[in-house]
């Protein structure tokens, strides 16, 4: 079985290209096609596979105006040959799940969610952007083709409820729940009692609201350490009160396991999509206490691993802070739960999702060639 991989971009290393790593242990020969490449911007690991890219790569600029070649991108894709492969392997939370495949290649998208600059989170993006009337007939243009691109999927793996919900709102498709592989052998608990302090581990970005959780410190005088940079780090520096540390990025994921281990509790005030970092202090035997929609609620067990809040408010998150520090929280309960999310578990459900699909191809396949066998009803060969 011939098989490829697909994926956006490698522009950085997030949640998308750690289950790349996966996917390529799990199928070494793949080759990888992607719009563009930053090889400085991956592992040292990473730079030895057989990567293909478009040819955005060649634009001069590319790499420090990627985003403005957006709209290029479906056509990119369509321009990958995929018709040696028996599977293609796409996975998207743009346009790399728009690969054109011939009808003896099956493609099994794992999405980690409908574009969101297209559909829930359009007027979020576009809201006050003097932009917004250039971007306008580009976004419905592309929202067209992302629908287009959709119908080209043969089977749909989503990374969590939450996206398959958006799935099924969006494209009208039905699609499977696989979680994405955590490494919780990374993760002890420490078996100490945890340190005084609450912990975020995040990109600074706008949606990740990290500045509630400095707001909910700032309030109660409680101490809250911050790992993570991004383009939000001077504003947030700028509201923070004398408990709040920033500690920056930590590439030793080592220092990581023992931040989370030795936390009062990780604190989580986005809507994500699924949410790898509460898993992993889970893993490392801390409760969460994390924004009650998304991903979260089927992540943490309320009560059990965690608290979760009802509002994206600072009141809300406040209350959810007081709430746990009543309560008792057990590390194994924890431990438990993070452990469903296990890297080994992806990997196995995975696999037997794409033998199913592959199983299924072969028989659809099977179904043609009898089908073209079969003499129309009333021709002489058929009485």
């Amino acid at each position: 079985m011939k098989v490829a991989i697909t994926i956006d971009w490698l522009t950085e290393f997030g949640g998308a290209e750690r289950v790349l790593t996966h996917l390529h242990e799990m199928y070494p020969d793949a080759p990888i096609y992607t719009s563009l490449l930053w090889p400085s911007a991956i592992p040292e690991y990473m730079r030895n596979w057989d990567i293909r890219t478009s040819f955005l790569q060649k634009i001069p600029l590319a790499r420090s105006h990627h985003r403005a070649l957006l709209p290029l991108m479906p056509l990119a894709f369509e321009q990958f040959d995929l018709s040696e492969y028996d599977v293609v392997l796409t996975t998207a939370h743009a346009c790399a799940k728009g690969v054109i495949t011939g009808a003896d290649t099956t493609n099994i998208c794992y999405i980690f969610t409908p574009p969101r600059y297209l559909w829930e989170q359009y007027y979020a993006y576009t809201n006050g952007s003097r932009r917004k009337v250039l971007y306008a007939p580009i976004a419905n243009w592309l929202r067209v083709w992302d629908r287009v691109a959709a119908d080209r999927v043969e089977h749909f793996i989503a990374i969590s409820g939450t996206v398959a919900d958006r799935v099924r709102r969006h494209y009208r498709r039905e699609a499977e729940v696989i979680y994405p592989p955590v490494d919780t052998e990374r993760f002890t608990p420490s078996g100490a009692a945890p340190e005084d302090f609450y912990l975020v581990v995040a990109r600074l970005v706008p949606y990740k609201r990290i500045d509630l959780a400095i707001a909910a410190a700032n309030r109660l005088g409680r101490r809250l350490w911050i790992v993570g940079d991004g383009p939000e780090r001077r504003r947030l520096k700028a509201m923070a009160g004398p408990t709040v540390r920033f500690l920056g990025s930590i590439p030793d994921d080592r220092q990581l396991a023992q931040l989370y281990a030795r936390c009062r509790a990780f604190l989580f005030p986005s809507l994500d999509d699924f949410g790898v970092a509460p898993v992993e202090a889970q893993a490392a035997g801390r409760p969460v206490i994390a924004l009650g929609r998304g991903a979260a609620v089927e992540t943490v067990m309320p009560d059990t691993t965690g608290v979760l809040f009802d509002e994206q408010k600072v009141d809300s998150m406040v209350e959810a802070i007081e709430r746990f520090e009543r309560l008792a929280f057990d590390p194994a309960a924890c431990r438990r739960n993070a452990e469903r999310f296990d890297s080994r578990i992806f990997r196995e459900r995975f696999q037997a999702a794409v033998e199913t699909q592959v199983r299924l191809a072969a028989d659809r396949k099977r179904g043609r060639r009898l089908g073209s066998r079969t003499p129309p009803a009333g021709s002489d060969a058929a009485t």
